[in-house]
């Protein structure tokens, strides 16, 4: 088809070559033919191999282009997930660090109480353990006093009476009333000077 247009374009020139003069601007006729001839060789040198790949190249790099937009649009939709998940487990370990404050809080509250138990029952197992202590002395000073004194009043009796008090069955009755008429007017005398301060 195109060989019949340089054809017939060819003998229009041809045609008005011979009716017309020749135009000095012009080039001849056989350039012009041989102009469209390199022509259209180029052109379909260019359709057949370049222009392929050339539309290989743009295809390629329509390709990336797209690819690379839909890997961005994988990857911010991936940074969405785990932005959602990084919010998700930062709201559950702040619940968990207010759960673990408030039970330190209400343990550390028992840890205190059972401390200030301990620390009841601890003195009041010092403070009966002083009674005893001061208890166990008292009853040894009264017993190291009862002989004391018993046997100072054996032997003031003895210079009273004038008598020897050695038989020890004498000598523990004449000790017992000793004291007991000594615990008698320590009982009277302190019941005496009691009166007067109720009377007031």
């Amino acid at each position: 088809m195109i060989t019949a247009h340089l054809a017939a374009a060819a003998q229009s020139v041809v045609a008005a070559t011979d009716t017309e003069e020749l135009n000095p601007l012009l080039p001849e006729v056989y350039d012009i033919i041989w102009s469209l001839v390199i022509v259209v060789i180029i052109f379909f040198v260019f359709m057949k191999y370049a222009l392929p790949k050339f539309q290989a190249v743009l295809d390629e790099r329509t390709e990336k282009i797209e690819g690379g937009l839909q890997h961005a649009e994988a990857a911010q939709a991936e940074a969405a997930a785990l932005r959602a998940e990084y919010e998700q487990q930062l709201a559950e370990a702040r619940t968990e660090a207010a759960r673990i404050k408030e039970a330190a809080r209400a343990e550390g509250g028992v840890i205190v109480a059972e401390a200030k138990a301990k620390a009841t029952a601890e003195a009041a197992r010092t403070v009966e353990s002083a009674q005893r202590t001061i208890e166990a002395e008292r009853q040894q000073a009264a017993v190291s006093l009862r002989a004391d004194v018993g046997a100072l009043a054996t032997e003031l009796a003895s210079k009273i009476v004038g008598e020897s008090l050695e038989d020890t069955a004498r000598q523990s009755r004449v000790v017992d009333r000793f004291l007991a008429e000594l615990e008698a007017s320590t009982v009277s005398t302190q019941a005496a000077s009691t009166a007067p301060s109720k009377e007031n």
